[in-house]
């Protein structure tokens, strides 16, 4: 089976216009200062338009397939990831994912990238404190965000694209933020968790301090949680707290691991940190490795 397509108001982004607008990216980049975010290719993708009943809009979704997509007949495993649009994350996170594959670092994946509408609304849960509401006054936009990406996004791409089990999600910040809200509050949904430097002091940092009892109920067998964090002052002590929780408790069967990076700050702790990140989470399990706390459970 190729890559047919249903009608859908997709727009493909074509190899010439891709190229123009990777030479123009990296004209504008050049011409800012040095401490301007790294110049990405942007890689070849497709660009879909989504029409949200969910969040009454509509959104904007790119989709990197790998090499071994076109051609053949395998379905391949998901890595979603909020911030996914080509002006955010979504051309560095497709491009060391394609070099990663290429070393066989890990398997070939399918990525697909949610382009932002309104950020904070949709990666935020409820919260209490005023600086919180003033940012997220709509209160757990995440809800809905979550239930588009279940009932909408998936069976989306599920329907367009060769797809196989074992899902990922990916973010940084808020959207790690949301990634660690989706664990506790939908383990299930995914497969593998990844989240550099979540804003978990978030809510007077209620998921940290309601980590313990939500870890004790959960049932996470077969999952995986990867997340890092900086030394940034509102970021280090939550992510530290949240490791020392899941030392713990977490529940049997969840494969996690803490990567303390004091050394970093926060706005370059994705790019130091997403091969291991990647590798780790998607990478085949090493001989008579176990999926409990005791063989991968760790701050490192």
């Amino acid at each position: 089976m190729t890559r047919a397509r249903r009608p859908f108001r997709e727009i493909a982004v074509r190899p010439i216009m891709k190229a123009l607008l990777a030479a123009l990216f990296v004209t504008s980049i050049a011409a800012c200062s040095a401490d301007s975010k790294p110049a990405d290719p942007i890689p070849e993708h497709d660009e879909l338009t989504v029409s949200s009943d969910i969040l009454d809009e509509d959104r904007v979704i790119n989709v990197f397939v790998p090499p071994q997509y076109d051609g053949g007949q395998t379905a391949f495993p998901v890595v979603y990831m909020p911030d996914g649009g080509i002006d955010e994350d979504f051309p560095h996170i497709a491009n060391t994912l394609a070099g990663l594959i290429a070393r066989g670092a890990v398997p070939p994946v399918i990525l697909v990238g949610i382009e932002n509408t309104e950020r904070g609304r949709d990666l935020t849960p409820s919260s209490t404190t005023d600086y919180d509401r003033d940012y997220a006054p709509q209160g757990d936009g995440a809800r809905a965000f979550r239930a588009f990406i279940r009932d909408e996004l998936m069976p989306e791409i599920d329907a367009r694209y060769r797809t196989a089990d074992g899902r990922t999600i990916i973010g940084e910040s808020s959207a790690g933020l949301f990634v660690v809200d989706t664990f506790f509050r939908e383990p299930g949904l995914f497969d593998h968790y990844i989240a550099m430097d979540p804003a978990l002091w978030w809510n007077d940092h209620d998921l940290v301090r309601q980590a313990a009892s939500r870890l004790a109920a959960m049932d996470a067998a077969g999952k995986s949680l990867w997340f890092a964090g900086s030394g940034a002052a509102d970021i280090q002590p939550h992510t530290r707290a949240l490791a020392d929780a899941l030392s713990r408790n977490a529940p049997q069967g969840l494969r996690w691991i803490y990567r303390d990076r004091p050394g970093e700050r926060h706005d370059t702790i994705f790019r130091a940190t997403k091969d291991d990140a990647l590798t780790w989470s998607l990478g085949a399990p090493a001989s008579g490795r176990t999926a409990d706390r005791a063989a991968d459970g760790q701050a490192s």
